[in-house]
């Protein structure tokens, strides 16, 4: 049966307009990770607080720019986590049920993408507002440090939706890799600890020492939150944000098209065991 592209796009949205009503139901869990975040982050501030009093000068980034890099870090966290709640998949592959979403008139790709994507874009949007304005609400050194500029904050939001759209996409390897493993907890050890840690989920990729750091920001995890925070904080601006931007295009690019080359080769031959 032929889909029209009009069709596929309604199927689409519909299925990312169902999934991110679903999980806006889990209201305790939200407040949780609110609250998590917003202590962490303090904790965070005041490490951070305490290195540069022994010498401002002797840091990547300004201490501004370090403690908005935190705030932001833990408001957007589950915009640009490879490895989230995307249980449904992991379930679907290892139980059979992949089955029937080969059977579906749309690509498994694109659905699993739209899946994968309003399961973060929900938790994210009641996270993030909360987190930033409690962020705000301190006092500096502690407090948050909004972009000052309409161009800021345009590079800003260009750099973060393509960031969202380069994590997913890294998601989307690990989930076409579980054709051909037993167990996704290997797969999702190494990929949560090499993801976070290489695109300044720990410290910020400026703080890393310069020959990693010749090596690291061509990875395509310094594509994910390094990039939209460097921005957001002030450190990358003007033509290098611009720069940065078009950096992440390119391995948006690179990551959607290999996804798509191994899930056609991965589905060629599905066996469900026990049917």
């Amino acid at each position: 049966m032929k889909i029209n592209m009009n069709t596929n796009c309604k199927m689409y949205f519909s299925l990312f307009r169902i999934r991110f009503n679903f999980n806006l139901q889990y209201r305790a869990v939200v407040l949780g990770v609110i609250i998590k975040g917003f202590f962490w982050s303090l904790m965070e501030v005041l490490g951070y607080l305490a290195l540069y009093r022994t010498n401002l000068t002797a840091f990547p980034m300004e201490l501004s720019q370090t403690v908005s890099y935190v705030w932001a870090h833990q408001s957007f966290i589950v915009l640009f986590t490879v490895v989230f709640a995307d249980g449904e998949i992991y379930s679907s592959i290892r139980s059979g049920a992949v089955a029937c979403d080969l059977a579906r008139p749309a690509g498994l790709y694109g659905w699993w993408f739209c899946q994968s994507a309003s399961n973060r874009l929900s938790f994210a949007l009641v996270n993030c507002l909360p987190v930033l304005l409690l962020g705000m609400l301190l006092p500096k050194p502690y407090g948050l440090t909004l972009p000052t500029s309409p161009t800021q904050w345009i590079l800003f939001t260009l750099s973060a939706m393509t960031a969202f759209g380069v994590t997913v996409a890294f998601a989307m390897l690990m989930y076409v890799s579980l054709f051909y493993l037993v167990s996704q907890r290997g797969i999702q050890m190494m990929v949560r600890l090499t993801s976070i840690f290489f695109s300044g989920g720990i410290i910020p990729l400026p703080f890393f020492p310069e020959p990693v750091l010749r090596i690291v920001q061509w990875l395509p995890f310094a594509a994910m939150q390094n990039m939209p925070l460097q921005i957001f904080c002030g450190r990358m601006m003007g033509s290098d944000a611009v720069r940065g931007i078009c950096f992440q295009l390119f391995w948006l690019a690179i990551l959607v098209l290999t996804g798509r080359a191994a899930m056609a080769q991965a589905t060629k031959k599905v066996i469900i065991n026990g049917g």
